[in-house]
């Protein structure tokens, strides 16, 4: 049985829950470029990695210490 690929979102939740530490768009970029993300350009990769990062804050994986800042820790 094949395995579905993992959502870029639920590739970035597992690296950010197994690595810890702060996240911000250009860690973000990394980890999704490692897991196989092609994007057609960085504007289009640091959109890509925003918006996760975002969603992953609304589910609740992750939280935003201060709010004047794009950084983000494990919840």
């Amino acid at each position: 049985m094949t395995e579905k690929p993992l959502t870029h979102k639920q590739a970035l939740a597992t690296v950010i829950q197994a690595l810890g530490g702060t996240w911000d768009t250009e860690r973000a970029v990394l980890a999704l470029r490692v897991a196989g993300y092609r994007p057609a350009d960085d504007e289009a990769a640091g959109k890509e990695a925003r918006r996760n990062l975002r969603e992953l804050a609304q589910d609740g994986v992750i939280v935003r210490p201060d709010p004047d800042q794009a950084v983000y820790r494990p919840a």
